[in-house]
């Protein structure tokens, strides 16, 4: 009779080589690879809540927000896990008796298996898609260096997604209002800003110093002498100011020349009718024209002007 395919077996409380187990055996305070600080009872009590999970019946999180891995990184993290094992467990939540789904911890999943690991100790969480969703979101902004772009476009999943006003998000993900604004922005420039932002090409000081022009050629423009000029942060901001100067001076020109018009015809009207006339005009082209008079005569004396 053939063999039947084994049903994958949790493990409880593992030892995690030289990783978390050279931690438990150390009375200092120690440093995680989140950069998180905690006390070695701390570690002990996290120490009781995980399982190693086979990484084959670890699904990838559709949720997910990060799209790059630097692949040089990730080598790096597998080498790191061959020698110190996983210091940071994962966290899944489980679909069916065998099966689980990553919520956070994508990269680490990517180097144990380069490492090649065939478990992984993982933190078994329970949600439905939308909490799933929300937890995925942010912890991965809590704890991967995300991309601004990759990070403005979770604030954006959260609010659209998950019904959260910014007040709220800034809440949940530990910034202020402002913040959250400030990255959300970037996500109105155009595809060639945002991907050279996600590729490292310019910083989030450029991009917003580009978000405050209207143009998208303008934006394009700069963009692109920021890559063949290497323009520091400081002077793309000098140019935004330098080129909202010129259009606002180029607006007030017809303004000036419109007004110097009506003057001139004002002041023509004013002699004929030997009176202070005014004429007003509005921004949509409309306006009147005012022409006062002292008297019954005086007006009389307008009218036959005017026939």
């Amino acid at each position: 009779m053939a063999d039947e395919k084994k049903t994958p077996q949790l493990k409880k409380r593992p030892a995690m080589g030289r990783g978390l187990d050279a931690l438990l055996n150390d009375n200092r305070t120690v440093t995680t690879d989140l950069g998180v600080s905690q006390e070695l009872e701390e570690l002990r009590l996290l120490a009781t809540k995980f399982n190693l999970i086979p990484v084959e019946v670890i699904e990838v999180n559709p949720f997910q927000p990060r799209t790059e891995f630097n692949s040089d990184a990730l080598r790096e993290l597998s080498e790191s896990i061959k020698v110190q094992g996983i210091i940071q467990p994962i966290t899944v939540r489980q679909l069916d008796e065998n099966t689980y789904q990553l919520i956070s911890g994508e990269r680490r999943l990517k180097a144990s298996k380069m490492a090649g690991l065939t478990e992984i100790p993982a933190y078994i969480r329970t949600g439905n898609d939308q909490q799933m969703l929300e937890m995925a979101l942010i912890e991965n902004i809590q704890r991967e260096e995300l991309n601004a772009v990759e990070i403005a476009l979770s604030y954006q999943r959260l609010i659209s997604e998950c019904n959260l006003k910014q007040e709220e998000l800034g809440d949940r993900v530990g910034k202020k209002r402002t913040t959250v604004n400030n990255y959300l922005r970037l996500l109105k420039l155009p595809p060639d800003i945002q991907a050279g932002l996600r590729d490292g090409k310019l910083s989030m000081g450029h991009a917003r110093a580009i978000i405050n022009v209207d143009n998208i050629d303008v934006q394009l423009s700069i963009y692109n002498r920021i890559i063949k000029e290497d323009l520091s942060v400081r002077k793309v901001e000098d140019l935004v100011r330098d080129l909202a100067d010129t259009e606002e001076k180029k607006a007030a020109t017809p303004k000036k020349n419109a007004d110097f018009a009506l003057l001139q015809v004002q002041s023509k009207l004013a002699n004929r009718f030997g009176a202070k006339v005014q004429i007003k005009k509005g921004m949509d082209n409309k306006g009147e024209i005012k022409i006062p008079f002292v008297s019954q005569d005086d007006l009389n004396r307008i009218l036959d002007l005017m026939n």
